[in-house]
């Protein structure tokens, strides 16, 4: 084999979709297996993934389209990293360092009645932002989240760097 995984951006981009699903199937299985209720930050750290997977998918099946894996692979990065950001975010909100925003610890729509309002209030579980449901080695899933983002965002960086170093070298310059 003369050629490196990271010159054709299929494999790349398969990587950090199965990653992605990966780190959403893990999620959802502390969600609805080990009933860990998610609040409104740990539910927008999931869309990055969502966006990575969707990226991996239009690499898959539209390659013959030249430079748009490559193209997906830097937006794949920049995902993981608002991924990233948004994480830290959360741990900041878990150690106190700032406030949470207004929505966290709130979900559903607007009742439209008292009566609605007393229903949802009472039939709602409260997950607020700023506390740390579970931890392992004192790194709460957001701590994670934070690691995995940037760990997988300098592999899609990587991985583009490596195809626009692939096609700066097969240029030529007349």
């Amino acid at each position: 084999m003369d050629r490196f995984p990271l010159d054709d951006p299929r494999f790349p981009a398969a990587f950090l979709g199965l990653a992605s699903a990966g780190v959403l199937a893990a999620a959802l299985f502390f969600q609805f297996v080990l009933g860990y209720q998610p609040c409104i930050l740990c539910l927008w750290q999931r869309v990055p993934y969502g966006a990575v997977m969707a990226f991996s998918v239009a690499t898959l099946l539209f390659r013959q389209w030249k430079g748009l894996g490559d193209a997906l692979l830097v937006a794949s990065g920049f995902a993981l990293l608002a991924g990233a950001g948004i994480a830290a975010y959360h741990v900041g909100v878990e150690q106190h360092w700032w406030a949470g925003t207004s929505a966290c610890g709130a979900t559903g729509g607007a009742p439209q009645t008292l009566e609605q309002m007393r229903a949802q209030v009472m039939a709602a579980p409260v997950t607020r932002c700023d506390e740390v449901a579970w931890s392992l080695f004192g790194v709460s899933m957001a701590g994670y989240n934070v690691v995995i983002s940037l760990a997988l965002a300098g592999f899609a960086f990587l991985a583009a760097r490596a195809a626009y170093l692939r096609n700066s070298a097969s240029r030529t310059f007349a």
